[in-house]
């Protein structure tokens, strides 16, 4: 029986932003979301990148798609999406895949509809449409410039104004997905045959990252727009001033440093240590308070740090814990170096903007008053739902 292929294009290079394709929203890499999007879709069998860079093949593959090399000349800046797809296929077919039909995918959209794109795969495979395309309703009234850029009306009469209610609709393209039937695409080249048919999406999804201004503000809906899953991961790595504390200190006349923390965050990483997820504590400064606290927790600690990340680095090496499996909770500037490592970027709720900005995570405790706490459980809660429906293991596990 053919297949339906989603294939991903996602070339290493972009001008307007630069690695875009690995840019997170949501604390999630773009590639990672389009190919997340594909396998929550029940009716697309096998989920394809099709890429020329090794870093975007890495997260890719980590997230469960199958990866395609794409040749050089295929992967410029005037390279067209059809070109790649063509060339997919190619490539599926030799592999003896029988691709009936095709789902494109643009990383680019990070707020892809899975059951909008279930459905509009379901309408191809049925013959029911030979094309069809994610869109946004819209009623806007829409002009162009004309010679000497006068303005002239496009989808109406300029001299009517019709109420809302008394106008047919007309739909945009969000560059979110096209479905297309495999042999029509083939012969035709193009996404657009035969019988076309319109995927309605909610219009909060329907934004295309290609300027910077873009990307800040797919960030800032993110939170908006997701909904928070299980938090699948094999080791928790925190910091601690304003994690395990409330970001403030008490100091004494001779200089001696005391700071309140919270009991149920000791019950949380106790119940961590004795499900066997491995803690570590990363803090900036030396503190005798770290490390007494580290010592109570019975968990790693390294200190005195001028490079946090390369730190994660070095203890995920040595556990062999990959990062995709490791969520990190950090609150402050000092900390997005390792946020932008791991699968799970976690944040406190009072964090610094850019942190929160960061996190594919923010939780409901505070730093300080059950913030580790509250992380704890919700990993725990993700073990014991992958334990009870495996495949919920490798879904959203990057």
């Amino acid at each position: 029986m053919s297949e339906a292929v989603a294939i991903i294009p996602a070339r290493g290079g972009s001008k307007g932003v630069p690695r875009k394709n690995l840019r997170r929203v949501g604390g999630i890499p773009l590639v990672a979301r389009a190919v997340d999007a594909a396998r929550r879709c029940p009716s697309i069998d096998r989920v394809v990148v099709s890429t020329d860079d090794p870093d975007i093949a890495a997260v890719a593959a980590e997230w469960g798609a199958e990866i395609i090399v794409r040749p050089a000349e295929l992967a410029g800046d005037s390279a067209s999406s059809e070109s790649a797809l063509l060339h997919a296929m190619a490539v599926l077919e030799e592999r003896g895949v029988d691709v009936g039909v095709i789902a494109f995918l643009q990383a680019t959209s990070p707020f892809i509809d899975s059951e909008a794109l279930d459905e509009a795969v379901l309408l191809v495979r049925s013959r029911r449409r030979d094309s069809v395309f994610s869109a946004v309703e819209t009623y806007g009234f829409l002009w162009a410039k004309a010679a000497g850029d006068a303005a002239e009306a496009v989808n109406h009469d300029a001299e009517v104004r019709p109420r809302r209610q008394d106008r047919d609709p007309h739909y945009l393209e969000t560059g979110a997905f096209y479905v297309m039937r495999a042999a029509g695409f083939r012969a035709s080249g193009h996404r657009f045959f035969g019988s076309i048919g319109i995927a309605e999406v909610p219009e909060r999804t329907a934004i295309e990252i290609d300027t910077p201004s873009e990307l800040q503000v797919a960030r800032a809906i993110a939170p908006l727009i997701d909904v928070p899953g299980p938090v699948l991961v094999d080791a928790v790595v925190t910091d601690f001033d304003g994690v395990h504390t409330d970001d403030s200190v008490t100091v004494g006349e001779d200089g001696t440093e005391s700071v309140v923390v919270s009991r149920s965050d000791g019950m949380g990483v106790a119940r961590l240590r004795e499900a066997g997820v491995p803690v570590l504590i990363l803090s900036t400064e030396v503190n005798p308070v770290v490390t007494a606290r580290a010592r109570k927790l019975q968990v790693d600690v390294v200190q005195g740090l001028t490079d946090k990340s390369e730190a994660l680095r070095e203890w995920a090496a040595d556990r062999g814990i990959p990062l995709s499996r490791i969520a990190y909770l950090g609150n402050d500037v000092n900390d997005l170096a390792c946020l932008e490592l791991v699968g799970w970027p976690v944040s406190v709720p009072e964090a610094h903007p850019l942190v929160l900005a960061a996190a594919r995570v923010v939780l409901n405790r505070p730093g300080g008053a059950g913030a580790v706490r509250d992380l704890a459980e919700r990993v725990l809660s993700g073990r014991a739902a992958a334990s009870v429906h495996p495949r919920i293991a490798t879904q959203e596990a990057q």
